[in-house]
């Protein structure tokens, strides 16, 4: 199997990683985290979310992160933006790239951001129109694209529609969430059958949570059909909330790595560098990293044998 020669890789983990976290991580430790990412060699580096502080109280420093951030030339550094209002603050704040959202399902839409689909996209498509002019980058997320906690499985051409209104609208890329982890390759193979002829293969990207063990099993499906963008978060962090309470969050960065590199996928991102910044960050959290390459130690290291 012929695999790409290179993928990227999105890092979440400030973003959709530390707004779920119990613990309040304070500003200055996320601008650190997310120095360290960036010198980890990750190419992109999605740092916060310009939603009503209300709604997400841990991104309430929003404006503050993004601007305290080292900028390192050649990362990107999207921001996470719910309307034309958190357009505003973000631009205000130097953003330059921005990440829209919606859902594959009516009931997790509302549950999640209290609109509809049909609301959620217009919101995208007046801030996709107001980004124009300052010439930023817009991706779009596709939640639960695979399944629902309240509706179950969807199915694909459910979300092949709400892809192609978000594609028509102006997206430049989507990234198709399995927010609860439920995923498995065969369901990850029907979805691609049905949207990657809607825009090129470089308009696609995966988000996949580890929630049953099944997140790199995906990664590699998707590899098949020539995917090459990965959402991940270092450690694991974060998870959705409607996943179940003993949910793990999103696919853990170090794992990611960890299988690109044994498949010659270049990533550009050094492994002991993304654990440094795990290492950093769960030290102000109130868990453990749940991913395995962080727990194994990182690559095997042989250690020889005693002699007498």
């Amino acid at each position: 199997m012929r695999y790409p020669s290179q993928a990227t890789i999105i890092e979440v983990g400030p973003r959709d990683g530390l707004q779920n976290e119990a613990v309040h991580v304070p500003t200055d430790a996320k601008v650190r985290f997310v120095d360290m990412l960036s010198d980890a060699g990750l190419p992109v580096v999605e740092v916060t979310s310009f939603v009503h502080p209300k709604a997400v109280p841990r991104m309430a420093d929003a404006h503050e992160v993004l601007r305290a951030i080292r900028q390192k030339p050649g990362v990107r550094y999207p921001v996470l933006v719910p309307n034309s209002r958190g357009l505003e603050r973000a631009l205000a704040a130097g953003a330059r790239e921005i990440a829209l959202f919606t859902a594959a399902t009516e009931s997790f839409t509302r549950a999640n951001i209290n609109r509809t689909i049909d609301q959620s996209i217009d919101d995208a498509r007046a801030v996709i129109q107001a980004a124009r002019p300052h010439g930023a980058r817009i991706r779009a997320y596709v939640s639960t694209a695979f399944a629902c906690p309240f509706e179950g499985p969807v199915p694909p051409e459910q979300v092949a529609g709400i892809c192609a209104r978000l594609l028509d609208a102006g997206a430049e890329q989507i990234g198709l969430g399995d927010t609860i982890g439920a995923a498995t390759p065969a369901d990850v193979s029907r979805l691609l059958d049905r949207v990657l002829g809607l825009a090129p293969l470089d308009g696609w990207g995966m988000h996949f949570h580890d929630t049953r063990g099944t997140a790199l099993a995906n990664v590699v499906r998707s590899l098949d059909y020539g995917i090459a963008v990965f959402d991940s978060a270092a450690g694991g962090l974060g998870g959705c909330p409607f996943a179940g309470p003993n949910a793990t969050g999103n696919l853990a960065t170090e794992d990611l790595v960890y299988l690109l590199d044994g498949l010659g996928v270049e990533t550009g991102v050094s492994l002991p560098r993304v654990m440094d910044a795990t290492r950093f960050i769960c030290a102000r959290l109130d868990h453990a990293p749940t991913s395995k390459v962080f727990q194994a130690g990182g690559r095997l290291v042989p250690k020889p044998l005693a002699t007498a």
